[in-house]
């Protein structure tokens, strides 16, 4: 009898648990279609390396039909707004450069927000971040030793030495900001995944005994800036990436409905032994649009 209770008890919870798992999916799909924003990373999501993927064309032009409002950000911090159009139009895309946010524009954002106009800083980057940074403000570049700066600025950086890891770690334990443009620990390419931004970023919170403040995903503050730039709420927005640690987990903490497109880094194995969820999963573009004209 117990037996026969015991099995009776753990179907009727197995069949909640379906129950209420279609009834999330369903309304994860009624929002999808109802977004009015779409914010959508970039490597690995619309193209990997100079290869574009499936269906970026599609959907944007079915965005667009609908007067539905669309951005791309990005964690890469290696190559500014402009330089993204001339890709993606390359590849056959025309975006706007006013559509297009990287994390070192948002960087620049936050450091406008923070600092004085005139602020001194120190980066560790590639020419497009310093590009980014200074161009249309009024920032001062400098390397540590000429003076003390405000703020040290650390993006991914080809080039890394131990020279500029110990002026990083010097003038942030004498008192800089610490800023990170991202925290991603690789970097995917079409020979494969790269060390990222965030294998340099760690070097120096360990050498300085200081972890820095993140720009870029996880962290919402680029997507609080694309929602901004858009005029759409989080609440009828949706953050399409690539990857659960990044894309995802700043969709989730900015408010948005995440969707996980099996593109580019993050697998359909990981899912499940992951403690970041997305909304809805997709194996590719023209899937995710597939769900949201069959559903209108």
């Amino acid at each position: 009898m117990l037996g026969e209770l015991s099995t009776s008890g753990e179907d009727e919870a197995l069949s909640v648990d379906l129950s209420a798992e279609h009834d999330r999916d369903r309304d994860a799909i009624r929002r999808l279609t109802n977004a009015q924003g779409f914010v959508f990373d970039m490597d690995g999501v619309l193209y990997r390396g100079d290869e574009l993927l499936p269906g970026v064309g599609d959907l944007f032009n079915a965005l667009v039909l609908r007067e539905r409002r669309y951005i791309l950000a990005t964690n890469n911090s290696m190559a500014s707004p402009a330089d993204y159009v001339r890709k993606l139009a390359a590849l056959g895309i025309q975006v706007a450069e006013e559509d297009i946010l990287t994390a070192g524009t948002a960087t620049r954002d936050f450091l406008i927000e923070q600092l004085a106009p005139d602020a001194s800083i120190f980066v560790i980057g590639m020419p497009a971040l310093r590009d980014q940074l200074f161009g249309d403000t009024g920032f001062r570049p400098v390397q540590y030793g000429e003076e003390q700066p405000a703020a040290v600025v650390v993006g991914l950086d080809l080039e890394f030495t131990y020279a500029k890891l110990r002026a990083a770690s010097e003038a942030i334990r004498n008192g800089a900001r610490f800023i990170a443009t991202n925290a991603d620990a690789t970097l995917p390419t079409e020979q494969g995944l790269v060390p990222g931004a965030g294998s340099i970023v760690a070097a120096v919170a360990i050498a300085s005994g200081v972890q820095p403040k993140i720009i870029g995903k996880p962290e919402p503050f680029v997507l609080e800036k694309a929602l901004q730039h858009i005029g759409v709420t989080a609440a009828r927005s949706v953050m399409i990436g690539d990857r659960l640690d990044t894309d995802i987990a700043a969709g989730h903490r900015a408010g948005m409905l995440t969707v996980l497109v099996l593109t580019g880094v993050s697998t359909r194995e990981e899912i499940p032994r992951s403690a970041i969820l997305p909304d809805l999963v997709f194996t590719d573009l023209p899937a995710m649009l597939e769900a949201i004209v069959g559903n209108r």
